[in-house]
């Protein structure tokens, strides 16, 4: 089920940190973010030392004054739980509750996430802080929703305590009830890792050549996300008990956590943290690389778990600790382009990060809209024209949905799975982004789609999946996949896919295993792409076509199993030239195509150009690749956004005339969108 926020109009908002600032700065703030149209702030997530300056001894009085004032400015309030920070007196008091490498070192006070989930002392002490602040601030009218913690699993996803040992030893034995069972799950017989007592049974901990059971490590990570659910179920808990006219959600994406589970369970709609610069500041060698504009995949994730979501940080200035993530100033008119990002994929209530810059800590150099100087700025100016915007078109477009008819298929376990297994977890992010990018460059609008109780009329809302290295297949989910395409969908497989059943252990059976029969093939012989063996071409058999980019990664050698299977490209070389590369089958009013190769750009676009899958907007609107296209619709308009990556002007030509809610402007004809900018035409 998909939960999604409830708001009329667009909003936008920012974080507040009131305890960082002096309290003479608070009015003239309110009066500043009012000015800028800014009707939320979040306020609290990391101020637990404030709200409780000695273990039992509580006090409200700075955020009640805070809140007061907010309310005077009309101000609404997302509060957070405070638990990502425990305060000094608690991390000294009960060392037990700090996290531990698998090394077995303990991580200090000092930081922040330096927790366990598993702490019994812990979750008790996150229970009382979380209901002294619910009783406190329950009826407080300028509270609306709570955030529970901040970004959990961020900075750290892996937690090895010694209660975090006792919790996964308990989840085991729920999981698996006998030991023959989680000897069988994990194929302990081998090297003789047979469990003959619950008690030997840890999570992974060093081992020689670090390179531990492989189903075992599958299992940690999912422990590590039930575990993580857990922790937040107590404060949700609390929150739906004393103040259930509150919303609820909590912000992030991070790491071994089934994001999708947690929204359902127990948030009112999810929230994200958005820093497209995330996406430019590694090193980056491939061709035409989508930089700021990557961040989309993400945000495409996000509007998967929540259809309307809640940005709750959104970044406004150069970012970065003092000493990593060294993140640029953003140009002129990205703050902006950003903010439309978010919005275009779902966004209806975006809030900068943060309203001030930190003067003291670890984020100095994490800038908000103010300097630290508190002087107006560029990037107070466009936030300003932001808000304006929002006021104009915000009841337009808050509610609408995003379209697409193309969408990337994922699931947990082959994220979790391919972490650890070097023969099919690097195909998957190579994949992915070849496809997210050449769909991107051609306008094609693709959600990201993880999978998890879908329904066949689910699927069928789209033209093309693409599910590209499906290691961990299960019957049910072939089965699914099986009745899509014979309802009338193509499907797209990439190699290994399906030798795995869901303990991550491979099947003896043919490969591609569950989806064998749909496809009508099997892999007859395989190797990986490595070190001196140099990757085939491709020979396209609809055109003799030669694809000057390689086969790359790894190679499925394809063997045909039926008369109705058409090879659509053969290798060009090594020991297999010839043999069947990329098959397709037509199996009822659809079709399924197995590639044996992880995807690249190059492939990509021939397949895209063989299936004749286009832009929706072909027929009336020319753009060049640098502008990102996507459709927000009701049931009385779509509103097609127009977002310019570039720092050059966009030429575009509209051949039926159309209206830029931004500016009230109509295109028609030849215009262009200026370097950063954005147009979103009604239609």
């Amino acid at each position: 089920m998909n939960k999604s926020i409830q708001l009329d109009s667009l909003q936008l908002g920012v974080c507040y940190y009131p305890e960082q600032w002096s309290d003479s700065l608070w009015e003239d703030d309110f009066k500043r973010m009012k000015q800028m149209n800014l009707s939320h702030i979040r306020i609290g997530e990391f101020a637990w030392s404030v709200f409780e300056p000695q273990e039992g001894v509580y006090d409200f009085d700075l955020f009640d004054r805070v809140l007061d004032l907010a309310q005077q400015y009309e101000l609404k309030v997302i509060m957070g739980t405070p638990t990502a920070t425990p305060p000094a007196w608690l991390t000294h008091k009960y060392p037990e509750v700090l996290n531990v490498s698998i090394e077995g070192v303990t991580y200090q006070h000092g930081m922040r996430r330096h927790y366990n989930y598993s702490s019994p002392k812990y979750r008790e002490l996150c229970a009382n802080i979380t209901r002294q602040m619910a009783n406190h601030f329950k009826n407080h009218p300028a509270i609306i929703g709570w955030q529970i913690d901040n970004e959990l699993n961020c900075e750290i996803s892996e937690f090895y305590a010694e209660a975090d040992h006792i919790a996964f030893r308990e989840w085991v034995q729920h999981r698996y009830h006998t030991l023959e069972a989680l000897n069988k799950a994990w194929g302990t017989v081998f090297w003789s890792q047979t469990y003959t007592d619950w008690e030997q049974v840890y999570l992974p901990r060093p081992t020689v050549s670090h390179s531990p059971n492989p189903h075992h490590v599958l299992d940690e990570k999912r422990f590590i996300s039930d575990n993580t659910i857990a922790f937040a179920r107590i404060q949700a808990e609390i929150l739906r008990e004393v103040a259930p006219h509150h919303w609820i959600t909590t912000n992030g994406l991070f790491g071994h956590l089934d994001t999708h589970a947690l929204t359902e369970e127990m948030l009112d709609f999810f929230s994200y943290d958005s820093y497209p610069q995330f996406s430019t500041i590694s090193g980056n060698n491939e061709h035409k690389p989508l930089l700021d504009r990557k961040w989309s995949q993400n945000l495409s994730v996000v509007r998967n778990i929540s259809n309307n979501f809640c940005i709750m940080e959104q970044q406004a200035g150069p970012g970065g600790w003092v000493n990593r993530m060294n993140m640029p100033a953003p140009r002129p008119g990205q703050l902006r382009l950003w903010t439309y990002q978010s919005v275009l994929h779902g966004a209806d209530l975006v809030m900068y990060f943060r309203w001030r810059t930190a003067t003291f800590g670890t984020e100095i150099y994490w800038h908000g809209l103010n300097d630290y100087h508190n002087q107006p700025n560029r990037r107070i100016a466009e936030a300003t024209q932001v808000g304006e915007e929002f006021v104009s078109i915000g009841e337009k477009i808050a509610g609408t949905t995003y379209q697409a008819n193309v969408a990337i298929l994922k699931d947990y376990d082959n994220d979790w799975d391919g972490e650890y297994d070097i023969w099919h977890g690097p195909l998957t992010a190579k994949s992915i982004n070849a496809w997210f990018k050449q769909l991107q460059y051609q306008h094609i609008p693709t959600d990201i789609i993880y999978l998890r109780h879908q329904t066949l009329e689910e699927l069928q809302r789209y033209q093309l999946i693409i599910y590209p290295h499906a290691a961990i297949m299960s019957e049910q989910t072939a089965m699914l996949l099986t009745q899509y395409v014979e309802a009338g969908g193509t499907l797209i497989f990439g190699a290994r896919t399906g030798y795995k059943d869901l303990n991550g252990q491979c099947r003896m059976a043919p490969m591609p295993g569950p989806v064998a029969s749909l496809c009508g093939i099997s892999v007859a012989d395989f190797t990986s792409i490595t070190g001196t063996i140099e990757a085939p071409g491709l020979l396209w058999k609809h055109n003799n076509k030669q694809i000057e980019q390689a086969a790359e990664l790894f190679n499925d050698i394809l063997h045909i199993q039926h008369d109705d299977v058409e090879v659509l490209a053969t290798y060009t070389s090594c020991y297999y030239e010839n043999a069947p590369a990329l098959t397709k089958r037509s199996q009822g009013q659809g079709q399924v195509l197995y590639y044996g190769a992880a995807f690249n750009e190059a492939v990509v676009d021939e397949l895209l150009s063989l299936l004749d899958i286009s832009s929706p907007l072909v027929d009336w609107l020319e753009l060049p690749e640098q502008v990102e296209v996507g459709i927000r619709q009701n049931e009385h308009a779509d509103y097609v956004f127009l977002l310019n990556y570039s720092d050059q002007p966009a030429s575009i030509h509209a051949k039926v005339p159309r209206t830029d809610i931004l500016t009230g402007t109509t295109i028609d004809g030849a215009t262009t969108i200026p370097a950063y900018g954005v147009m979103i035409l009604q239609s």
